[in-house]
């Protein structure tokens, strides 16, 4: 994860985060990502059903009851883990979360545990009803999925009528007072929705924005071809800095990241490098201590049946089952081979990822994206867009 606007528009100094000590406890939630003890943001899938057809689901969800969820009770055993494990955030994901009628229950008990709860959705389900549940819970933020307007969101989500039942959502959302804000999963067929996204989040005084690069997983495994090719990767990621900066100059504060792709950090660093070296020089501070992908390390994944992973995108590996040891012991005991490489990945990186000068503010970029399309997981991240001039020593 990348704070453009953090970053970029200089909204974040090196010495914010050093003045919290950079422990995760302590860190306000938009400095989390500079923590130095990386106790994980647990991503708990909480059902694979869904509402929606998204075709790059990385869940495979469908809108039909499945077998061996996590219970209600079971649900609390893991909250009660992961509070006492230190674990800062819970994003209650799915499928589609609400659709589980009890996720305003799991939410309010991570709440009264200390944790901050915040949900993924899509937004369709949120009727002014359930916003004044969720506010009343005491829930963090609300993050709705959006892949465009109303045509390209729609022909994404595979079905007529999400976009409208998602703008509804964040009306709701805003009426109860709960921060909610967007998720955007760039690929060539909306590139082009970027700058009315902007305009979205002008329009209708949305303060936060994460646009995803596209990750090889789920039903996004069938989508390798329609990822933006490098260049377009690069023009993505300018434009969204382009529009950042334009906000941000007309004193509109949003909040503006993209995710799961570490090459946008050294690419930002290069840009800033050229025009105003002495803010670079202070975002590679920053930069160092992001520390690149934490897949396995500064982020987890515990699915709707138990089972623990690296990142909500990596499901086809499992470390261990949450019914049959806490996700703490599996995280700390790091028994798992792959999970213990992963912890320390720098040192197991191959090709161009093991000389690259950005290799300790990157950490390699994606391994699951590599292993998606070469089928060796510490093969270079085919999505890293930076030239080899770029990351020569």
């Amino acid at each position: 994860m990348i704070g453009i606007s953090k970053l970029y528009c200089g909204t974040v100094e090196p010495s914010d985060a050093l003045r919290y000590g950079r422990h995760s406890s302590k860190l306000p939630s938009h400095l989390l990502q500079f923590s130095k003890d990386k106790r994980p943001v647990v991503v708990w899938n909480i059902t694979r059903r869904c509402n929606l057809k998204c075709v790059h689901c990385y869940a495979h969800a469908k809108d039909t009851s499945f077998q061996n969820e996590l219970s209600t009770e079971e649900g609390k055993a893991l909250i009660d883990d992961l509070a006492g494990f230190g674990v800062p955030v819970l994003l209650l994901s799915g499928g589609e979360p609400l659709v589980r009628k009890d996720l305003p229950e799991l939410a309010a008990y991570a709440v009264d545990k200390g944790m901050r709860a915040v949900i993924s959705t899509n937004g369709t389900l949120i009727t002014r009803e359930m916003a004044d549940t969720l506010k009343a819970i005491g829930l963090s933020y609300v993050g709705i999925s959006l892949d465009g307007m109303k045509d390209i969101n729609d022909k994404f989500r595979g079905v007529t009528g999400a976009f409208d039942a998602a703008m509804e959502g964040i009306l709701n959302c805003q009426a109860a007072g709960i921060k909610v804000g967007l998720r955007f999963t760039v690929n060539k067929f909306n590139g082009k929705e970027i700058p009315k996204i902007f305009n979205l989040l002008e329009d209708m005084n949305i303060p936060r924005v994460c646009f995803y690069h596209l990750v090889y997983a789920g039903r996004g495994s069938d989508l390798v071809k329609d990822d933006l090719s490098l260049e377009e990767s690069r023009a993505a990621v300018d434009l969204i800095m382009d529009r950042t900066r334009q906000l941000h100059d007309k004193g509109i504060s949003k909040e503006v990241l993209t995710v799961d792709n570490h090459a946008d950090g050294p690419y930002l660093y290069l840009r800033l490098l050229k025009e105003d070296p002495e803010r670079a020089a202070e975002v590679l501070e920053l930069l160092k201590m992001n520390e690149g992908n934490n897949s396995g390390r500064g982020i987890g994944c515990v699915s709707w049946d138990g089972e623990v992973y690296a990142d909500q995108f990596w499901r086809h590996y499992s470390f261990g089952n949450i019914r049959k040891n806490p996700f703490s012991s599996i995280w700390t005991e790091a028994s798992d081979p792959l999970l213990a490489k992963l912890k320390e990945k720098k040192k197991h990186v191959k090709g161009r990822c093991a000389d690259c000068r950005w290799l300790d503010i990157c950490a390699g970029n994606f391994r699951v994206r590599a292993e998606a399309v070469t089928g060796d997981v510490w093969a270079p991240d085919p999505a890293c867009y930076l030239t080899d001039e770029e990351v020569k020593k």
